[in-house]
């Protein structure tokens, strides 16, 4: 990551994805929202609980290596490794900011 150029709002997020689920959800609007694994979270509190979840759960690091700006948003690629079936894969996150923060974000494999 650190030879990658990414937005800051965008960088906030993966670095505070190895830190809580507090400074996660931090990292998004009042309304943001996060798609993953088929649901959707919506709200500070709903994607504070989805990322508790996720790490209660998983044990992962996420290396993003990509990043480009498509649709008026942003699509990072990580390699994703860690205790889950599957492991390591690559997962793609699009991002849309709005304000210096994320409005929304959809994780797909």
């Amino acid at each position: 990551m650190d030879t990658l150029e990414l937005p800051s709002p965008i960088a906030a997020y993966f670095a505070a994805d190895r830190q809580s689920a507090d400074a996660v959800a931090r990292c998004f609007t009042t309304q943001g929202v996060v798609k993953d694994e088929g649901r959707t979270h919506t709200g500070m509190a709903a994607i504070k609980a989805w990322k508790a979840a996720t790490s209660s759960a998983y044990a992962y690091t996420s290396e993003p290596f990509a990043a480009e700006q498509k649709d008026g948003g942003h699509l990072v690629t990580s390699l994703v490794t860690g205790n889950f079936p599957g492991s390591p894969i690559e997962l793609h996150y699009a991002f849309r900011l709005e304000r210096g923060l994320i409005a929304s974000l959809e994780i797909t494999a």
